[in-house]
């Protein structure tokens, strides 16, 4: 075996068409692996180097077994490819990964680190010949400022909508397997997603309640690591994406991800991973997460924890006996450690049970209530019981004066074909923990000190 190979610049493939050639660049963007409508896996690079920038050459992987694609780790990871062969495509020329000859290492982008892959592929022999090539790219891509990669379609969560693609820069806080090989991501960029009309009619809580989450509910120790002021989103995917969580190394990091589909149900917010979702590493000096953070922590300087969306309302259908009391969100009463508290909180109400006004009282005369409630973070059930219901309600008023209040917090259209869209209102919640030592997963929730004017 030869002890050097020539790695050719990337700005040079172009002339090199249905050749094998040895590369060696910086991975700028990934597709998540995922397994190929015949017996591969896959996955597609975008990489460049010193010599070629625009376009990012793009890489297609296919192996036999999914742990032998390349998993990149972080911002400015590069990798050296061998014997990949160029072939046009579209406009454009790519270099196609062939399991049988071709061969890959990872190694990460930080000057401190050697030369010591991280990954290989079982075939690849590092040669001493390459060291110099290595050296070169990694003093290069030091100083070299990689962009977000920015397009028109970038859209904050607050400005996404249904049955629409995003490109997101976010923040990858949990991959979570919520149930056997079917994973979740969640995601957050500091911002409230918009609320959204509910379609389903009010009798339905009787026999489907809404979900108070896509998916099963988290375990605390998860949700308790999570910001508790901004939308998290849960992206699904498919079982395509097997093993997701040991493969997607980008929990924790900022990135984006293009081709994000957006999508309502429940009246939740739901994203998913496609055939044609990528993922970009960003660091954390990127211009794109730097002005997220900025406009997150403005946010919260301006307005506290309040939803944005709400911000302008003077006055709201109910008022509270804690007007002192600073707003939190539901994920802050979800997050808590203490066993029990009473804080204020601007919400939705989009669901009750039980759902006619004339069952909202107990054959003994008391009022026992459930309301499902949400705000941009959270959905949660409350109870409305005795005398703080009493106190909301005003005593016990006729039922076409009560159901006039209801229909107007529960955002009721004159026309029953049409979506409810509730108002924000603000109230006040009670929690309480029945085992201490599982001091989340026991909490229950009633609304108290909150009158409905």
């Amino acid at each position: 075996m030869s002890n050097r190979r020539y790695i050719m610049p990337l700005s040079e493939v172009k002339n090199h068409l249905h050749r094998r050639v040895n590369l060696l660049g910086v991975v700028v963007e990934f597709s998540i692996p995922r397994r190929t409508e015949g017996t591969d896996y896959c996955t597609i690079l975008k990489i460049v180097d010193q010599s070629q920038q625009s376009p990012e050459l793009c890489v297609n992987v296919f192996t036999e077994h999914k742990h032998e694609l390349p998993h990149i780790r972080s911002h400015r990871d590069f990798i050296l490819l061998s014997l990949v062969r160029i072939e046009p495509y579209e406009q454009e020329v790519c270099a196609v990964f062939n399991k049988h000859f071709s061969s890959f290492a990872l190694f990460d982008g930080r000057l401190s680190h050697g030369f010591s892959p991280y990954q290989t592929f079982p075939t690849f022999c590092l040669l001493d010949y390459d060291k110099g090539f290595i050296t070169r790219l990694r003093d290069w891509c030091v100083t070299f400022q990689f962009d977000a990669g920015l397009s028109r379609y970038v859209l904050s969560l607050k400005d996404m909508k249904a049955r629409e693609y995003i490109d997101l820069v976010c923040k990858v806080l949990s991959v979570y397997e919520v149930s056997c090989d079917k994973w979740m991501l969640f995601v957050w960029d500091g911002t409230d997603a918009p609320p959204l009309s509910l379609n389903g009619k009010l009798e339905d809580e009787e026999t489907k309640a809404l979900p108070l989450q896509i998916g099963e509910p988290l375990p605390g120790n998860i949700l308790c690591k999570f910001p508790c002021v901004g939308t998290v989103l849960r992206v699904t995917a498919d079982k395509a994406y097997e093993k997701l969580g040991h493969h997607f190394q980008s929990t924790g990091k900022w990135v984006r991800i293009r081709n994000l589909f957006c999508e309502n149900e429940y009246g939740l917010w739901k994203g998913s991973l496609t055939r044609r979702t990528k993922v970009r590493l960003l660091s954390e000096d990127d211009n794109s997460v730097v002005d997220c953070q900025r406009n997150c922590a403005e946010r919260m300087a301006q307005h506290g924890r309040v939803p944005l969306l709400s911000c302008h309302i003077s006055n709201f259908l109910t008022v509270t006996d804690y007007e002192h009391v600073k707003f939190m969100t539901l994920m802050d009463l979800l997050t808590l450690e203490q066993a029990e508290g009473k804080f204020k909180c601007v919400v939705r109400l989009v669901a009750v049970y039980p759902s006619q006004i004339k069952d909202f009282r107990s054959p003994g005369g008391q009022y026992r209530i459930r309301m499902t409630i949400e705000d941009p973070t959270a959905r949660i059930h409350a109870l409305l019981c005795g005398e703080a219901a009493e106190m909301f309600f005003g005593g016990y008023p006729d039922f076409d004066i009560l159901a006039t209040k209801m229909n107007k917090m529960l955002g009721m259209p004159q026309c029953e074909d049409l979506p409810t869209n509730p108002p924000w209102t603000q109230c006040c919640i009670g929690f309480h923990s029945l085992n201490r030592a599982d001091v989340l997963g026991s909490r229950h929730f009633h609304i108290c000190n909150t009158r409905l004017v």
